[in-house]
């Protein structure tokens, strides 16, 4: 069962986008230098489709739900954007993942945003233009685009 540790309503992780940032527990990445170590841990509320509903009632404003992780069930990640798209299709759903490549048993064109790649630190974030990382915006279908120097200063 995929477990949530908390939210947050965030403004910069998806760009033009009001986002209700979910840290999903029991990451399998273990990242070098990872900023959210205590979410390695099998810890927090199952997150179901009810939650999620509740989540939404809850907070005003939001454009967009972002999973900040789930790489260790990553169908169950695309079940719940299946959800969202259908039962709330106001909202955009963004993933983000700490794999380099998307599971092939994820169906992408059920996401509008989804960020790759582990935190590598001498690499730097998606802010820094040597990252590793990569955020994509779905353009239609299962083709997306690479929105990654949206983040990099000018």
């Amino acid at each position: 069962m995929l477990k949530y540790v908390n939210t947050g309503v965030v403004f910069q992780e998806i760009p033009d986008e009001v986002t209700l940032a979910i840290n999903i527990a029991n990451c399998p990445c273990h990242c070098p230098g990872c900023h959210s170590k205590y979410l390695w841990e099998n810890i927090g509320t199952p997150l179901t489709p009810m939650v999620i509903s509740q989540m939404l009632r809850t907070y005003d404003g939001i454009t967009c739900i972002a999973f900040m992780g789930g790489d260790s069930e990553p169908t169950y990640i695309n079940t719940l954007a299946r959800y969202i798209h259908r039962e709330h299709p106001d909202y955009k759903v963004a993933w983000y993942s700490g794999r380099q490549r998307i599971p092939s048993v994820v169906k992408k064109s059920d996401f509008d945003y989804i960020k790759v790649g582990p935190y590598i630190a001498h690499l730097g974030c998606l802010k820094e233009r040597t990252t590793n990382q990569r955020l994509y915006k779905r353009a239609s279908g299962d083709d997306f685009m690479d929105i990654t120097s949206r983040f990099w200063r000018k």
